[in-house]
Order: C-alpha cells, then sequence, then structure tokens
C-alpha cells in the first residue's frame, strides 16, 4: 500500500469539509429564506446555464460542423426524448459536414 503523506489527507479532509459546509449552509440559507419567483426561476435556469457556459466555447472550436451538429442534436433531443438518437445524429452530422466542407 502507498504511503500517504499526512499534509495531503489533511488538506483533502479539509477541503471536503469545507465544499460539505458550503452545500449544507447554502441549503439551510435557503430554508430560511423567502425566495421571490424570479429568483427561484433564476436558481432553477442555473444548471443549464453552468453547461451552456462550458459547451459553447468548445463547440465554437470545431467551427461550423460542430455548430451545426450541436444544433441538430438538440432539435432531435427534444422531439423525440431520445439520448441515443439525439447522440447518433450528432455524430452523423458531425462526420458528414466535416467531409463535406
Amino acid at each position: 500500500m502507498a504511503d500517504l503523506d499526512p499534509t495531503v489527507v489533511a488538506v483533502v479532509l479539509a477541503m471536503s469539509v469545507a465544499t460539505y459546509a458550503t452545500k449544507a449552509g447554502g441549503l439551510w440559507l435557503l430554508g430560511r429564506v423567502e425566495l421571490s419567483g424570479r429568483t427561484e426561476a433564476a436558481l432553477d435556469a442555473l444548471p443549464g446555464a453552468v453547461v451552456i457556459s462550458l459547451l459553447v466555447p468548445t463547440l465554437s472550436e470545431f467551427g461550423v460542423p460542430g455548430l451545426v451538429s450541436a444544433t441538430a442534436v438538440l432539435i432531435v433531443a427534444r422531439r423525440t426524448d431520445s439520448v441515443l438518437l439525439a447522440l447518433g445524429t450528432g455524430m452523423v452530422t458531425v462526420i458528414s459536414l466535416r467531409r463535406l466542407l
């Protein structure tokens, strides 16, 4: 078994406690604050906004084929609720557009 550096273990444990305290504290605080409808809508939209902020720069690196394929994936996913079909559509679209362009 590998030797564990006590400093590394202490830092990992401290980060774990800080992460848990932040999440638990936020949930505790939100349970005691009356949120407006607008604030609730913003909090509900936040996970999607984070995903988009991470995906768009990556997709833009792939240029037109990447952006068109992402659009095709979104359309197929919305209309069919099939992740497998949406991913297949995206793969076929990006491969086809890369060969054409």
